[in-house]
């Protein structure tokens, strides 16, 4: 239960501090990617000892596939981080609404600028990236761990801000469920494009970052 309730609340402060950032603090998109860096950062730092700092299902099936978790923690680990995306966006949906906005607007990802196969290729090839950077600087092989949270944080930064104004940047299922099942319309009837790309990308990753040499 210990690693179950890491994932629960690194995942929690993924969202709520990112999510935070789009909607409280009104943020630009660099103040946006640097949100979610970083929020990754301090809890992979924060709860990664405990639970391995997965806090994104794309990487829990990533992990699963090279064998660095069993099938009963991936699950898991899955449902701590739905529901800690779920009860981070409860709480900015209360904080928004005591400031007066807009509840529908939760930082809910969506693509309303691109079409439908441009939007699923940027989420599976952002998080293609960002589980191969993650697999890569935690391998047992070649890793680096003491550096590990920062380079990931900075990955994810980096990668959100390129595709914050195509699909709001998610790589993470689970991102994008909490925001979706409160804001609804638009956001809820895509979130199967941001399950399916971001798992997608993972597959793809685990199969590289094993062929590159991540796994023993």
């Amino acid at each position: 239960m210990q690693k179950y309730l890491a994932e629960f609340m690194g995942t929690f402060m993924l969202v709520f501090l990112g999510t935070g950032a789009v909607t409280v603090a009104a943020g630009s998109t660099l103040t946006i990617g640097l949100a979610f860096g970083l929020a990754i950062t301090v809890s992979a730092y924060a709860f990664g000892g405990i639970s391995g700092g997965h806090f994104n299902p794309a990487v829990t099936t990533a992990m699963l596939i090279n064998r660095r978790i069993d099938g009963r923690d991936a699950l898991g680990y899955v449902i701590a981080q739905v529901l800690g995306a779920t009860v981070a966006s409860a709480c900015i949906k209360l904080f928004v609404g005591g400031l007066g906005l807009a509840t529908n607007q939760l930082g809910q990802t969506d693509f309303p600028k691109i079409s439908m196969g441009l939007a699923f290729l940027v989420e599976a090839l952002v998080t293609f990236l960002f589980l191969l950077v993650i697999l890569n600087v935690t391998s047992d092989r070649h890793g680096n761990g003491d550096f590990a949270g920062l380079t990931i944080g900075v990955t994810l930064a980096f990668l959100i801000i390129v595709a914050l104004n195509l699909t709001g940047g998610s790589l993470n299922p689970a991102r994008s469920f909490g925001p979706a099942i409160f804001a609804g319309g638009s956001a809820l009837k895509h979130l199967w494009l941001y399950i399916l790309a971001p798992e997608v990308g993972a597959v793809c990753a685990a199969y590289v970052g094993r062929f590159m040499g991540s796994e023993d």
